[in-house]
Formats: C-alpha cells, sequence, structure tokens
C-alpha cells in the first residue's frame, strides 16, 4: 500500500531531523512575525518572541547527543577517494564542535550553567558550524560535478533508452538532494556568520528569518518520505 500524505508526514516527524526542520520553522516564521509586528503591537511582538525562543531552546534540547553523528560518519563511511576524506574529516569535525558546544550553550541559557558562559559557547559553536558547512557545501558540488558528467556520458552512449532512463533519474534526484544540502548549508552558514562576525546583513531580521526557512524547507524536501 502507498504512503498518502498523512502517512509521510508522521514518518518525516517520527525523525528526529523532521522534528527539528518542523521546530526550525516555527522559530523562524515567529522571528519574522516579532519583526514585522513590533513597531504597531509591542505585546503581539512579545509573544512572538517567546515563540521564537522556546523554539530555539527545544532544538537545542533535541539536539542532545547529535555531535556523534559525525564521528559515526567518519568511523562507517568516510569517503571514496582520498580528497573525498580529507574533506569529510574536517566537514565532520566542524559539525561535532558545532553540536558538542550547543549543548552546553543550551544549558547555559536554561541556567542549569552559568549564563555568563552562553556568549563564548555560542561563538564556539558558531565557529565549528560555518566551518563545516564550509567544506560540506565543497563535497557537495564534488559530487555535483561528477554526477553532470555521468549524466553527459549516458547521454551519449548505446545502452538501451529504458536503462538510461532510469540512471539519468536517479542521477538528477541525486543532483537535486545536494542542491538543497547546499542551500541548506549556505543559509545556516549566513546565520553562523551572524554570530561569529556581526553585520548590518547577515544580522538584519529579514536575512536571518529567510535564511533559517530556506534551510528548514531545504531540510523538509531532503528528509520528506520519497
Amino acid at each position: 500500500m502507498s504512503l498518502d500524505t498523512v502517512d509521510k508526514l508522521v514518518v518525516f516527524l517520527a525523525k528526529r531531523d523532521g522534528i527539528d526542520k518542523l521546530v526550525k520553522t516555527f522559530q523562524y516564521v515567529a522571528k519574522l512575525a516579532c519583526w514585522h509586528v513590533e513597531p504597531t503591537r509591542p505585546d503581539a511582538a512579545e509573544r512572538f518572541k517567546k515563540w521564537e525562543v522556546a523554539s530555539g531552546l527545544s532544538r537545542k534540547a533535541f539536539r542532545t547527543g547529535r555531535s556523534l553523528t559525525g564521528f559515526n560518519a567518519l568511523r562507517r563511511n568516510p569517503g571514496a577517494t582520498p580528497v573525498i576524506r580529507f574533506l569529510a574529516v574536517l566537514a565532520n569535525s566542524g559539525e561535532m564542535v558545532y553540536f558538542f558546544f550547543d549543548h552546553f550553550l543550551w544549558l547555559s541559557r536554561i541556567g542549569t550553567l552559568d549564563p555568563k558562559i552562553a556568549k563564548k559557547m555560542s561563538f564556539i559553536s558558531a565557529f565549528g558550524e560555518s566551518f563545516g558547512y564550509v567544506f560540506f557545501i565543497i563535497i557537495d558540488c564534488i559530487f555535483i560535478r561528477q554526477r553532470l558528467r555521468s549524466l553527459k556520458r549516458l547521454r551519449t552512449n548505446d545502452e538501451p533508452k529504458e536503462e538510461v532512463s532510469g540512471k539519468v533519474s536517479e542521477i538528477q534526484g541525486d543532483i537535486v538532494m545536494r542542491l538543497m544540502g547546499i542551500s541548506a548549508n549556505v543559509a545556516d552558514l549566513i546565520i553562523a556568520l551572524a554570530e561569529i562576525q556581526p553585520n548590518p546583513f547577515c544580522n538584519h531580521t529579514v536575512t536571518l528569518g529567510i535564511s533559517g526557512l530556506v534551510s528548514a524547507w531545504a531540510g523538509w524536501y531532503r528528509n520528506w518520505p520519497s
């Protein structure tokens, strides 16, 4: 029996990444809504701000132990070539730093640890995040280039049309997924840069809000059951 939309939504929300993308959508919708109503309705803006903060803290709690994901990825599937393995080590190391120090950021913001360390933990976490995303983007670009070359070869060989069509669809699907990954990583990189090196563009509420939603919705696409 094929899955309908409700079935797929249940499967999606059962995943750690699925619920994270839903709550991330709440977080950045609330951020944009707060910015929009703040000049005219400060009471509503305060409620939206509380929703944003609660969503952000909830995501941090739900990511407990996520720093092991990068370690396990390197342990189980480090890459097929020396270049990819090297880039994967850099990418996953940055992500591990991000998630590890994000735990301390969460604990400091809820008051379990000294709130004074929150700023330092946020900077270290954001630095690791941005470092890792740069190399994840590079890896995806390398794979997209390889896939495009494979498409070109497939379209010029003499294999039966049905076989070629199936392979082409598979490669195109992989390219789309990697483009979604690049979109999410670039968006999250902008958010991390706002913490590392504050500037008018990255720190503008609209920039942060749109970046957060791009990352969330790219994650929806990548994790939605096929």
